[in-house]
């Protein structure tokens, strides 16, 4: 039953992303979102061989050691790429947390290989695993903090944002979280829970995809929304403060 299941989720996935790419090049949004266009068109074909890849064999295997890292550099890119959108009035701030964002990284990637370590078995294999599933939990742990920092800045502050923004933050936010709590699951269980949680991953990532292509419009990037409300006044302040914070910051990085 779980096989069907997944067969089901991997086949909407194929057909949403490529619905979604589609759709990103028929409304031109493929220029306003570069890195996410790319990693949609990445991600189509990764989908439709781990479909006609038996997961428990060999090939499988080294198919996701060689295709993870670049699985987590597009994780990388499109935070980046969002983050880059949410703070286009404010180049300072947004320099400042791509620098933070790449220090927690490298820290939280660390720390979760030394947890990993004891539990590693001497064998090659077994240690290649260790170290994925160590760099995998610290890079996708590392972003979701940094995208629900970003999410609680852009609530702190009244940052005008179009409606298409918002939905990326959102989503992004759901998935990495998902992803961040699967692998931590898989550490505390097991691997012997890999197919279930897998396939909890699947549908989530699943999900995403879809609320991408229902949501996701030309007409997204011109209505704006300020996630608080403030008084008018208050929000002038605080955009103030905002503005000041990031001149600051430039002029730190020009001397």
């Amino acid at each position: 039953m779980s096989g069907l299941v997944y067969s089901v989720f991997e086949w909407a996935s194929i057909v949403g992303l490529l619905l979604l790419a589609v759709r990103l090049y028929q409304t031109r949004l493929n220029k306003r979102y570069p890195v996410f266009f790319a990693y949609v068109l990445f991600r189509l074909p990764m989908a439709v061989l781990v479909l006609s890849l038996p997961l428990s064999s060999n090939t499988y295997f080294y198919f996701w050691v060689f295709t993870e890292p670049f699985v987590w550099l597009f994780y990388v890119w499109v935070v980046l790429e969002l983050f880059r959108l949410s703070l286009s009035r404010h180049r300072g701030l947004y320099t400042l947390g791509k620098w933070a964002m790449y220090v927690g990284m490298v820290i939280s990637v660390f720390i979760s290989i030394l947890l990993v370590l004891p539990k590693m078995k001497p064998t090659p294999d077994s240690r290649l695993v260790g170290y994925m599933m160590g760099a995998d939990r610290g890079i996708t742990l590392s972003l979701a903090i940094f995208v629900i920092l970003m999410l609680f800045l852009l609530t702190r502050y009244p940052v005008p944002l179009s409606r298409n923004v918002v939905l990326h933050v959102t989503l992004y936010t759901v998935f990495f979280l998902s992803n961040t709590l699967t692998v931590l699951a898989q550490s505390v269980f097991g691997l012997h829970l890999y197919m279930p949680i897998d396939l909890g991953l699947l549908g989530i990532s699943t999900i995403c995809v879809m609320a991408w292509l229902c949501f996701l419009a030309p007409e997204g990037e011109d209505v704006r929304v300020n996630i608080p409300h403030l008084a008018p006044e208050n929000e002038q302040r605080l955009l103030g403060h905002l503005d000041a914070l990031n001149a600051t910051l430039l002029k730190a990085a020009q001397k």
